[in-house]
C-alpha cells in the first residue's frame, strides 16, 4: 500500500492576512508618561486662567431650532414678511436661533459684516 500524503487544511496559495487586534499586539508601546522626564519649559496655566468649557448654546435654543427644522419639514414654515415657504435648512436653523434669542435662551450674539 502506497503511503497517503497529509493534506493541510489549509488551501494551497492562500495567505492568511493578521487580524487587527493581533496586528496592534505587535506594534511596539509607548513607555508611561510617568517615567519620562520633563525637559521643555512649559509654563503651568492657573486654574483661574484656564476657560472652562460650557455650551455655546442653552437647551432652550436647541428645542427651537429642532421645533423649526421639524416645520421646515413639513412645509410648515414661513419667512417673516414674504410669507413664502422656507426651503433652506440654513435659513430654518437662523430663524429658529432668532426666535430663541428673542424668548431669552441662551444663544451667542449675531455676527453682522
Amino acid at each position: 500500500m502506497p503511503a497517503r500524503k497529509k493534506s493541510s487544511s489549509r488551501k494551497k496559495g492562500s495567505t492568511r492576512k493578521k487580524s487587527a487586534s493581533t496586528r496592534r499586539k505587535t506594534t511596539s508601546r509607548r513607555k508611561s508618561t510617568t517615567s519620562r522626564k520633563r525637559t521643555g519649559t512649559r509654563k503651568k496655566a492657573s486654574s483661574s486662567s484656564r476657560k472652562k468649557s460650557s455650551r455655546k448654546y442653552g437647551r432652550g435654543a436647541s428645542r427651537k431650532v429642532g421645533r423649526v427644522m421639524h416645520e421646515m419639514k413639513h412645509g410648515e414654515l414661513k419667512s417673516g414678511r414674504s410669507g413664502k415657504k422656507v426651503t433652506s435648512r440654513k435659513q430654518a436653523i437662523a430663524i429658529g436661533l432668532s426666535e430663541a434669542r428673542r424668548s431669552g435662551a441662551k444663544v451667542p450674539k449675531r455676527k453682522r459684516s
